[in-house]
């Protein structure tokens, strides 16, 4: 007979990893969020790409934020929509872990490897009511003068 502990153990251990991932449901679609500032780490990995980010002291939004020119995607995304509702995060965190797309979406896209120090910008999502960590799902990057879509490949 298996002995219940290591059953228990060996069943969390499995359970583990689908925590640690979370699918778009998790965030806020509804409250798009901007930020800005440089990369400070960056982790060019699967299941995605992630950067940290260091906002300025006083984050502002842009002039320009609802004129820019949005990228394609192939899923259905309202760019347009989400840039007239972005606005920036009621947290006064300054560094933001800013998940992005799998490593084979960020490859369609041509965006080569973030290195520290590179001015970045995102407009995405963060989890439901702002909890836990300063956590940003980006939906659109803005990197060296770019906007890439990254909920789906380019259209």
């Amino acid at each position: 007979m298996i002995d219940r502990r290591l059953f228990i153990a060996g069943s969390l251990g499995l359970a583990l990893p689908s925590w640690a991932h979370h699918g778009w449901s998790s965030f806020d679609q509804d409250r798009p969020l901007y930020l800005e500032g440089r990369a400070t780490k960056v982790m060019w990995r699967n299941p995605h790409g992630e950067v940290e980010l260091e906002l300025p002291e006083n984050p502002t939004l842009p002039a320009d934020l609802k004129q820019r020119a949005l990228p394609r995607q192939s899923a259905a995304v309202d760019g347009p929509a989400l840039l007239a509702k972005a606005q920036l995060p009621t947290r006064r965190d300054r560094k933001w872990q800013v998940e992005l797309a799998p490593l084979t979406r960020l490859q369609a896209w041509g965006l080569e490897e973030i290195k520290p120090g590179t001015p970045v910008a995102a407009l995405g999502f963060t989890f439901t009511g702002e909890k836990g960590d300063p956590v940003l799902r980006a939906e659109y990057l803005f990197v060296g003068g770019k906007a890439y879509g990254l909920r789906s490949s380019p259209a």
